[in-house]
C-alpha cells in the first residue's frame, strides 16, 4: 500500500535557527517565508528548507557511521562556491570521499552538505 504524500519541507534541527537560515539563504538565494523565535522557513516553491531550535543541539561528526542526513547542491563553479561558503562560516572536513566529484562541507552548526558541478 502506498500513501503518496507530497514532501513540503525539510526541517533541520539546530541551536540558532535565524543564523543558520541566513547561511542557507546565502547558499540558495531563497527568501525567508516564515520566522519566529524558534523556527525559520526558506523558499516559496514546492519544497521549503526550514530550521528549528532544539535545546542542547549538537551537530553530527564526520566521518561518522551515525551521521545525519545531508543535502546536495549543484553549483556552476564548485571552487568559487567553496571559497564563498567557507567565508560565510562553512568548514571543509579533511575526509572528502567521491574522488573529486563533489565537495563535502559542514554548515556553521556542523550539518553536512555537498556541492557538485551543475
Amino acid at each position: 500500500m502506498a500513501v503518496h504524500a507530497e514532501l513540503t519541507a525539510i526541517i533541520i534541527d539546530c541551536a540558532a535557527p535565524k543564523a543558520l537560515a541566513e547561511f542557507y539563504q546565502n547558499l540558495t538565494g531563497w527568501e525567508v517565508t516564515y520566522s519566529d523565535d524558534d523556527s525559520v522557513y526558506l523558499g516559496d516553491g514546492p519544497i521549503q528548507l526550514a530550521f528549528q531550535r532544539v535545546a542542547g543541539y549538537r551537530g553530527p561528526g564526520w566521518p561518522d557511521a551515525a551521521k545525519h542526513a545531508h543535502l546536495d547542491f549543484k553549483v556552476t563553479d564548485p571552487e568559487a562556491a567553496t571559497r564563498d561558503l567557507l567565508a560565510l562560516g562553512a568548514t571543509k572536513p579533511d575526509f572528502q570521499p567521491g574522488e573529486g566529484r563533489w565537495t563535502v562541507l559542514a554548515d556553521p552548526e556542523g550539518h553536512l552538505f555537498c556541492i557538485a558541478a551543475a
